[in-house]
């Protein structure tokens, strides 16, 4: 009964999202209110469909209902019950299911709060946005799902995928695939502005707005999936190039270019037909990862949901991209620039040329991922893409974009000259190479991470400069420093937003620079009652236990880790082998300090009570948590309405 009902929502709403789009584009082409309302308002329902079919099934999950396949084959009756959410999506039904919930409550609230000056462009935009929820919702009624009964059925369930019993992953793959799934939305704002055939920048702050928001999403999504591969598979990093990880990254770069190209549309009226180019490769992008997740070619540990349909995505994106370069072609008379770019040597050219290594970036990591399937149709051979290809490669375009992170700030817009530009660069390069030099002095000896740490401390030293000089010009108007800085920001929120985001990256870029070139491993054998040093610190093996769980083994061991002479206290690493799924999950034990982890993993034990550590110590490591939050702090500055700055100055 339960998975009828689940099925009905789910039938309801391919019909309901189908007649939105229908009715949204004759509803434009025939000029009647009417009708788009109704086309609107069948969007909300479709949404409210996918919604109730969501709760539907989480309730199976809670009920332990294994009359549903999908239920059983992702969970037990032994499964502890914080799982449930993330059972829901451990699949390619489940989390189709979520994509299509999570995108319709979103497209519906992106329509809800389309700006009046978007009157004429809404309906298009209800149907691009429906469109997608359609596709979703087929794909579930049709190849996918979820509420397949099972006969006869069992009396328990296989269980969650051991990878997964992770608290990170309460919050990753959702986060993930909600920024994966959500660059639909300025996309649909961009093309609905084709469609209609407008030809100013009406769009421009809409699309600007959810690009934002996704691009919170999709950073703290990667981040926290950054954090789960370094907390659960035990290889002491955080980032390894893996193919589903790039499937991530991939939109991140063109979405990250277009909020910045945006901005000079939304400032100066240029870029028109480069931000619609940009927002489409975004979306280009972000249906790859998707095919990627749902079973893409290329094997991977992140790919918790692999099956066929991937080839069905990949139709999907196939599509989307015909259609929107079509429009693109269509209407391109219609959006040229109101405004050429002057000078290279503009703040207008910063950008432009941050908008090409992002894409030089992308494109890039992109041939990293799909050689294997190149070289495999072509040679017979598959020939795996590993990070030294990625390291090289894309190094000198990640430090060409910190430092042109540093450099834009000072740049005027429309043109300079060469005088003004290095009078303006003094301070940031000076301290540049003064930390370089220090750093060298202290034993930095590699040209790699010496050029980084310049990179990183001319980006910092712009920021800080843009701020200090700002503070000072309101100082000097008779406010005080505290209330000065602040008003800075706020009468300023984009900008200044932004670079707090920009602090963001270089406390990433500084957290990288520490862990990928200074790192130390060791690994050694250890009987109860032995220990071993490594860079500083002293890990003692005390003991270990065995315990034996419904789902498996747990394996842990006690060390004793000091630093000197200072005891810091006890550590449990370990790790837990699952029987029915022939995998065992690593579970690190990690002490952070701003300056470095202590990282270590135990395996391998015998029944004299050896066993085998691997110990890291990885520096900076925090930092790159501690980006997170700015990310999110500095988001949601430059997204504060405007309007409200407004009064709170009257």
């Amino acid at each position: 009964m339960i998975a009828d009902l689940g099925h009905i929502c789910i039938l309801l709403s391919v019909a309901l999202s189908a007649y939105s789009v229908v009715g949204s584009l004759l509803g434009a082409k025939l000029s009647t209110q009417q009708l788009i309302d109704s086309a609107r308002l069948g969007g909300y329902l479709a949404s409210a469909m996918l919604v109730l079919a969501t709760a539907i099934l989480i309730a199976a999950f809670v009920t332990q209902d294994f009359s549903i396949q999908y239920v059983a084959e992702n969970s037990s009756t032994t499964m502890e019950p914080w799982l449930t959410w993330v059972a829901f999506y451990a699949g390619n039904e489940g989390s189709l299911l979520f994509l299509a919930s999570i995108f319709s409550v979103l497209a519906g609230l992106a329509i809800l709060t389309t700006p009046s000056e978007l009157t004429t462009a809404r309906p298009y935009t209800t149907a691009v946005l429906l469109g997608v929820v359609l596709f979703f919702a087929l794909v579930m009624a049709t190849l996918a799902n979820p509420f397949t009964e099972l006969f006869p059925v069992p009396p328990d369930g296989r269980g969650i995928n051991p990878l997964l019993t992770h608290p990170g992953m309460l919050v990753h793959p959702p986060m993930l695939m909600t920024g994966l799934i959500g660059v639909a939305i300025p996309f649909a704002f961009a093309i609905g502005h084709l469609l209609s055939g407008q030809v100013g920048d009406e769009w421009v702050e809409a699309a600007r707005r959810w690009a934002l928001v996704v691009w919170a999403i999709l950073t703290i999504g990667l981040l926290l999936g950054s954090w789960w591969a370094y907390t659960i598979l035990g290889w002491g990093g955080y980032w390894a190039w893996d193919p589903v990880e790039n499937a991530g990254l991939l939109p991140w770069l063109p979405l990250t270019a277009f909020i910045h190209s945006i901005m000079i549309q939304r400032r100066r009226g240029m870029f028109r037909s480069w931000n619609i180019l940009l927002i489409t490769i975004a979306w280009g992008m972000a249906m790859y990862g998707m095919f990627m997740n749902r079973g893409g070619p290329v094997p991977s540990v992140h790919s918790f949901a692999q099956s066929a349909l991937g080839w069905v995505f990949l139709l999907f994106l196939a599509g989307n991209l015909l259609f929107a370069f079509a429009v693109f072609f269509w209407r391109y008379g219609t959006f040229r620039n109101s405004l050429r770019l002057v000078s290279p040597l503009s703040r207008e050219g910063a950008f432009l040329l941050n908008n090409f290594l992002f894409l030089i970036i992308g494109f890039v990591t992109l041939w990293g991922v799909v050689y294997p399937l190149v070289s495999d149709v072509f040679q017979g051979v598959v020939v795996t893409v590993g990070r030294p290809y990625y390291d090289v490669v894309l190094g000198p375009f990640f430090l060409a974009l910190v430092v042109l992170m540093g450099i834009g700030p000072l740049v005027p817009w429309r043109q300079t000259t060469s005088r003004l530009l290095v009078n303006r660069m003094i301070v940031p390069v000076g301290i540049g190479v003064s930390v370089a030099i220090l750093a060298a002095v202290l034993g930095v000896r590699a040209l790699a991470p010496l050029l980084g740490v310049v990179a990183c401390t001319m980006a910092l030293a712009g920021i800080v400069r843009e701020w200090v000089l700002g503070t000072r010009i309101r100082v000097k108007r008779g406010e005080n420093y505290f209330m000065a800085f602040i008003r800075l920001v706020m009468n300023n929120r984009p900008r200044y937003g932004g670079y707090i985001v920009h602090l963001g990256i270089v406390m990433l870029g500084f957290s990288v620079i520490g862990s990928a070139f200074y790192s130390t491993q060791k690994d050694v054998t250890m009987l109860p009652g032995q220990q071993v040093t490594v860079r500083g610190f002293t890990i003692e093996y005390v003991s270990n236990s065995t315990e034996a769980k419904p789902d498996g083994i747990k394996q842990t061991a006690l060390v004793r880790a000091k630093s000197g002479e200072k005891i810091l206290g006890l550590m449990t690493p370990g790790y837990r082998f699952y029987p029915d799924f022939s995998m065992a999950a690593t579970r690190a034990a990690i002490r952070s300090t701003p300056r470095e982890d202590l990282y270590v993993i135990a395996n391998e034990f015998s029944e004299n009570g050896q066993a085998v550590f691997r110990i890291y110590v990885n520096p900076l490591v925090l930092w790159m948590w501690i980006a997170g939050p700015l990310f999110v702090i500095g988001t949601l500055i430059a997204l504060w309405p405007e309007r409200v700055r407004a009064r709170s100055s009257a």
